[in-house]
């Protein structure tokens, strides 16, 4: 039987990606009708996923693909032979793209080799490009495109109490402009020393994503070729997964591993939305939000959990969304014959 579509899900290795696979598997119409392109910075490292790929169906028709998001260079270079072969026909169109890939740093600050702030890069800028870039081989009629979000972008998000990383004064907004972002000059370890510094710089580089799905949404919506595509944000809650493994013992072991599990497990048995989720959960939402519900066509859908969920205030705000592609397109070098979008400037 012929393939209906490409699902691609970049991060498959981590612990939502590879649950993502896991639900997609466990689905006879996903498993059997769809060809699985699986993302990860190093398939030869990638055992969670190699693991979870050994109990695939023989009917699921699959790869892994090294994607390293802290190089623009490597994102178009996949981006390119992913629309080379669509283009040949060796592809199937790309039914779900599913940005799940993340970066956290808490108390560092890295940089890329492309010069600008890790987790701004492959939260944001990487996923920018590389969604433009691969337009051109979506569905244009049942596409859709799925960014995993987070609490962590509305600074006015009450979940945010459990840290006191937006409590601090000297940082009343998560967009002090996509310069001082996108250069690591905002909230830096010197000036608090602390995972907060980090965990606001994670929590802006999502507040970006979604400011960039917002616009994408509307320019999408005008496009004579692509307007059925739908674009779709997820708050996946808080998961046990790997995503905190820079920030220590006590945080990225302890916490992460050992109560959050805990807690998880209870709390989706008295509420599926509610703040902690195990990554089954929170995967059968990404896969439900991708091939389950009706299409939402015009305007980005933004979901958390099952419910939908208002975006936060900055990224409703058109002027900051504005300078931020403006700013996107130059840093990623976009130009024109790069994107199938017809209103990309």
């Amino acid at each position: 039987m012929a393939s209906k579509g490409t699902i691609i899900v970049t991060g498959a290795n981590g612990g939502l990606g590879s649950a993502i696979v896991q639900t997609i598997l466990s689905k006879p119409d996903l498993a059997s009708n769809y060809t699985g392109l699986y993302a990860v910075r190093k398939a030869a490292t990638a055992t969670k996923l190699q693991e979870t790929l050994s109990k695939a169906p023989s009917s699921h028709k699959h790869e892994t693909v090294d994607l390293d998001l802290g190089s623009l260079a490597n994102v178009r270079k996949v981006a390119a032979d992913i629309n080379a072969r669509v283009a040949k026909g060796d592809l199937p169109r790309i039914r779900a793209l599913i940005l799940n890939a993340g970066y956290q740093d808490h108390s560092r600050l890295v940089m890329s080799e492309d010069g600008f702030e890790m987790s701004w890069q492959v939260n944001f800028l990487s996923n920018m490009l590389l969604t433009l870039l691969l337009l051109q081989s979506m569905d244009a009629q049942e596409g859709r495109i799925l960014v995993i979000g987070s609490w962590a972008h509305n600074i006015e998000d009450k979940r945010n109490n459990a840290t006191n990383a937006y409590k601090d004064p000297r940082y009343p907004t998560l967009y002090p402009g996509a310069e001082a972002l996108a250069k690591g000059q905002w909230s830096r370890p010197e000036e608090d020393p602390s995972s907060n510094s980090g965990f606001r710089r994670y929590g802006a580089s999502k507040l970006c994503v979604i400011m960039f799905c917002q616009e994408l949404a509307n320019r999408i919506a005008k496009d004579p070729q692509l307007s059925n595509i739908s674009v779709i944000g997820l708050d996946p809650g808080g998961m046990p997964t790997d995503i905190a493994r820079r920030a220590g013992f006590f945080l990225g072991s302890v916490v992460m591993k050992v109560v959050v599990p805990v807690i998880a497990a209870v709390s989706v048995r008295i509420n599926g939305n509610g703040m902690f989720r195990p990554a089954w959960k929170s995967a059968a939402d990404a896969v439900r939000a991708c091939f389950e519900i009706e299409a939402h066509r015009g305007e980005l859908l933004h979901l958390d959990g099952t419910a939908e969920l208002e975006i936060a205030k900055e990224a409703r705000d058109e002027t900051k969304r504005r300078e931020l592609w403006e700013y996107g397109l130059e840093a990623a070098r976009i130009q024109e014959g790069d994107t199938a979008l017809a209103n990309w400037k």
